[in-house]
């Protein structure tokens, strides 16, 4: 039997255990990626005898890790969960015992560099867009897997690992409490759906007619309250806006009952049609956040903001968690939750996957195959949702005179304005999936416009990604006439001043204006007329408004701004990234200004209708890669203010992915809402 052979760690993390890839180590393409675990775990086999999987969902496990896409972060972790009997893998939820294992694998691999004594890796986990930094013990520049630590359901001791989550509240559908309610009555049952780590549906067990600390053989006997449970959890993930959850495995039902101490609560945590062995930890992070915050079923005493020891009792021990509360009565909130694991690299070596994991290439591939090799047969139209001499119509060009000479024929740019991209984006979506329309998306069409707007595509399911092109960071600037020195003197400025000081937008819904109002209601400006905002047809227009005195301030691109800003016009305060840029060392970030949430790099990729043939895709994200690996291109956008990222079809799915859920987010916490469409935006 053929078999491929690829890398493969298996460790023990938290009480869950699986295989840890690298992500290069795996095919670059999702489903072929998918058959791989499929074929690692065993997935066919309710036993997993012809994989690594353990017949349960705790052991058929994967952890998959790469260098970070996201600023600020040191590591990418997608988690998936494989199917146990049959052939699935679900990257929907997120797993916090297999997180535990991400941080020593990394280090060990390369990925990070060991510190002495500890070493503390801020992890980006791509299923639910959260940041989590985990803390190894790394005496002598060594990972070590040795310690005192014991956690319960694990055999022995080991060393502790610390996972420090920081922004896991509504990280997959934007809002901590999704349905808009604390709690929701359904069938005379009062339920608790919140999004902390993991989307969870709780119930009282009393309700459901059993104590909550029965074991988990015992519930799972149980097929009415089995089938009640399930009936109940579609129902709520359609509420929660996860949409039809039959084959997906979120949200977790979980079943709450009082704990020994007024610190403690007991979780019966399912997987979600069978009650876990212990907990998980991301499930215990949503529970103990139900647990802490008053108007939950799952509600204890009163709180008051600060930091707690709390604990989360499940049938093998507990999990003990120190919470920290922010505000006051119903306002209170869960800003950080810290728990200690463990975990153990089992083995290491080469990994041999069976070849009848992988199916045999069909006459329609094959077919496919020879049409990309003819490919393009006529002009190609890169569409630009944006106006000519923009910022993405000029990043657009640059790409374009390279890329048709490679491929062999024409390639032109076709500026299509209106209502911030969508009507390019409609255009594209609608054209045929030849390969011969694609389209030069960014940000707000594919990460913004989808949570802020009522559209008529759907930017993951109508189009087929092609590949990243690039980033350019955001930055606050200003009329070079304003009489501030720093960012310092802009606040108070805002905060006191009796004259305008409007900002300049590029229109509803982008960077520019989302920014802005941010701001606004971080320094509580936002009722103030002194400080509303201009909207503008594009970035240019609303730089010359800034220019001529207009308008005082905005939040363009680096992209965008670069000419204003060489020749003096303007000057910059503040940059929206987490680091300062080499380039512009001397302008200071906001998150220095106490401004933590306003990571805003805006982005640039290129897209194909969905439909098009992933070898054609293929071609196209291999052409467009050569163009910007070209010392010339890179040289030409950086002097722009831009940085090429080169990168897979499958990557920049993922980066859409993760946007949608970190703006849906965004536009949760700051009550922000486009209520009316302009022409055209690019930031």
């Amino acid at each position: 039997m053929t078999h491929r052979n690829i890398p493969c760690v298996l460790m023990r993390a938290g009480t869950s255990r699986g295989p840890f890839f690298l992500r290069e180590w795996l095919p670059d393409n999702d489903a072929e990626r998918d058959q791989a675990l499929i074929g690692a775990i065993g997935a066919s086999d309710p036993l997993q005898l012809d994989g690594l999987g353990g017949g349960s969902t705790l052991n058929s496990k994967v952890a998959i890790v790469s260098p970070s896409q996201k600023p600020g972060c040191d590591l990418d972790y997608l988690f998936a969960q494989v199917g146990v009997g049959h052939q699935s893998v679900d990257t929907r939820p997120n797993c916090g015992n297999m997180l535990a294992g991400v941080a020593p694998f990394a280090i060990e691999q390369g990925l990070i560099e060991a510190q002495e004594g500890t070493t503390t890796v801020r992890i980006h986990n791509v299923n639910t867009g959260a940041t989590i930094e985990s803390t190894v013990c790394t005496p002598g520049r060594k990972v070590t897997y040795e310690g005192d630590a014991r956690i319960d359901g694990v055999a022995g001791t080991a060393a502790p690992i610390l996972l420090n989550f920081l922004d896991a509240w509504g990280a997959v559908t934007g809002k901590v409490f999704p349905t808009g309610n604390r709690i929701d009555v359904v069938d005379g049952l009062e339920i608790t759906c919140i999004d902390a780590a993991m989307p969870l549906m709780i119930l009282r067990a009393k309700d459901m007619g059993v104590t909550g600390r029965e074991r988990p053989a015992e519930l799972d006997a149980n097929r009415p309250l089995l089938e009640r449970i399930e009936k109940l959890r579609l129902e709520m993930g359609r509420r929660m806006g996860l949409g039809d959850v039959t084959n997906s495995v979120i949200p977790k039902p979980v079943l709450v009952s009082e704990g020994d101490q007024a610190d403690s609560i007991v979780s019966r945590y399912f997987t979600p049609h069978k009650c876990h062995m212990s907990h998980a930890v991301t499930g215990a992070i949503g529970v103990v956040t139900a647990f802490a915050m008053p108007g939950t079923v799952a509600s204890g005493i009163t709180r008051i903001a600060g930091r707690h020891p709390l604990s989360v009792v499940h049938p093998q021990g507990q999990i003990d968690l120190d919470v920290e509360l922010t505000g006051e009565g119903v306002n209170l909130n869960v800003v950080r939750a810290a728990l200690v694991r463990t975990a153990r690299k089992i083995m290491q070596g080469e990994l041999h996957l069976p070849q009848y994991v992988f199916p045999s290439p069909s006459s329609e591939k094959i077919e496919a195959q020879k049409l990309a090799d003819h490919y393009p047969q006529h002009e190609v139209k890169i569409i630009v949702p944006t106006s000519a001499g923009g910022g993405n119509d000029t990043m657009a060009r640059i790409i374009t005179r390279k890329i048709g000479p490679l491929l062999g024929n024409v390639v032109s740019v076709d500026n299509r304005t209106g209502a911030n991209g969508s009507v390019a984006a409609e255009y594209v979506a609608a054209s045929q999936p030849d390969g011969h329309t694609l389209m030069f998306g960014y940000i707000a069409t594919h990460g913004i416009n989808p949570v802020m707007q009522s559209l008529r595509y759907n930017p993951e399911q109508d189009f087929a990604p092609v590949g990243m092109v690039g980033y350019s960071p955001t930055l606050l600037i200003v009329n070079a006439a304003l009489p501030v020195r720093n960012f310092q003197d802009f606040m108070d400025l805002m905060r006191t001043t009796d004259k305008p000081l409007n900002y300049a937008s590029a229109g509803e819904g982008t960077i520019p204006h989302l920014a802005a109002e941010m701001l606004r209601r971080t320094l509580s400006v936002e009722g103030s007329s002194l400080t509303a905002g201009e909207h503008h047809a594009g970035a240019a227009p609303a730089i010359n408004a800034l220019v001529r005195g207009q308008a005082q301030w905005m939040f363009p691109s680096l992209f965008s701004a670069l000419p204003y800003l060489k020749s003096g016009k303007v000057k910059a305060l503040a940059i929206a990234t987490p680091n300062r840029l080499t380039e512009w060392p001397d302008i200071p970030t906001l998150s220095e200004w106490g401004l933590d949430d306003f990571d805003l790099t805006q982005w640039y990729a290129l897209f194909a209708p969905s439909g098009t043939s992933p070898e054609i895709v293929d071609k196209i994200n291999q052409t467009l890669n050569e163009v910007l690996n070209d010392p010339e291109v890179r040289a030409r956008m950086a002097q722009d203010g831009a940085q090429v990222k080169p990168g897979t079809p499958q990557q920049l799915s993922r980066h859409v992915q993760t946007e949608i859920q970190r703006w849906r987010k965004v536009i949760a916490s700051t009550g922000l809402s486009t209520h009316s469409q302009v022409e055209t935006a690019e930031a």
